[in-house]
């Protein structure tokens, strides 16, 4: 599968692959591409989303493949850490689970792996009647209001948001809402940091906590005063976190799962 990345930093660095959440793309890791020039960063439009719309239909486990053959054509030797948050997330446990011992370091913010049967099988019908609203632009505002778009970043926002068929935005959510940690995930040799906010859905800690229950190599920790969407929320925070937990091996200041 042939997704569109882009590329930024140093291609002799450590390699930094950033996987976006749902109902965004690659454009939202701007400021931690910024901050992160000393590596070798690569951002991919996850299929049927941004600039990889023309992709074949999203699945958890074809996007994994994917960013797996994206990372072994780029890695050339080098260390390899991966960041996800929600939707990208899910894609990174997948990743984890089918190739455990490729990536050195994973970041898995706020992955929900408790599948939610009931509201999966809503998905279709819900979309399809409020998928018109996606084009209007004071439902898109309130919307992106809740992932932390910044107003700088809002057009962008807006037109994804209306070029994503109902169609594909009801496959992603329903392997959102069906996704659960795959068996193979306890084989993961990565140094894996789970994160999630104390203001995210009850099931979002739940997931944290079975997430690291899953492996001995997670560490699981709740970010105060968050909901969902840290990197967006307060960048320079993500950012300085995320160094320090790559460079230093320093876990982020909050409560254990």
């Amino acid at each position: 599968m042939s997704v569109h990345y882009e590329e930024y930093g140093d291609k002799n660095g450590p390699l930094l692959l950033f996987l976006h959440g749902g109902g965004v793309s690659g454009w939202m890791w701007k400021r931690q591409v910024e901050h992160f020039s000393d590596y070798y960063c690569i951002v991919p439009d996850l299929p049927e989303q941004g600039l990889s719309k023309q992709t074949p239909p999203f699945s958890m486990e074809s996007s994994a493949e994917a960013m797996l053959e994206l990372i072994e054509n780029k890695a050339n030797g080098m260390s390899v850490n991966v960041v996800g948050f929600s939707l990208g997330a899910q894609v990174l446990v997948q990743m984890l689970s089918m190739k455990p011992d490729l990536i050195d370091y994973a970041m898995i913010n706020s992955a929900l792996v408790v599948p939610q049967p009931a509201m999966a099988r809503w998905i279709g019908p819900s979309i399809k009647l409020m998928h018109p609203l996606i084009r209007n632009r004071s439902f898109s505002r309130l919307q992106s209001k809740t992932l932390y778009v910044q107003d700088d970043d809002f057009e962008r926002y807006f037109e994804e948001s209306k070029q994503i068929t109902a169609e594909a935005l009801i496959r992603v959510l329903q392997e959102n809402m069906s996704f659960q940690i795959p068996s193979q995930f306890s084989r993961a040799q990565s140094q894996m940091l789970v994160t999630v906010g104390d203001k995210e859905k009850g099931m979002m800690r739940k997931s944290a906590k079975l997430l690291s229950d899953a492996n001995p190599n997670c560490h699981a920790v709740v970010l105060p005063n968050i909901g969902h969407g840290i990197s967006m929320a307060a960048p320079q925070a993500f950012n300085d976190m995320l160094r320090a937990w790559l460079e230093q091996g320093l876990l982020p200041e909050g409560k254990p799962c």
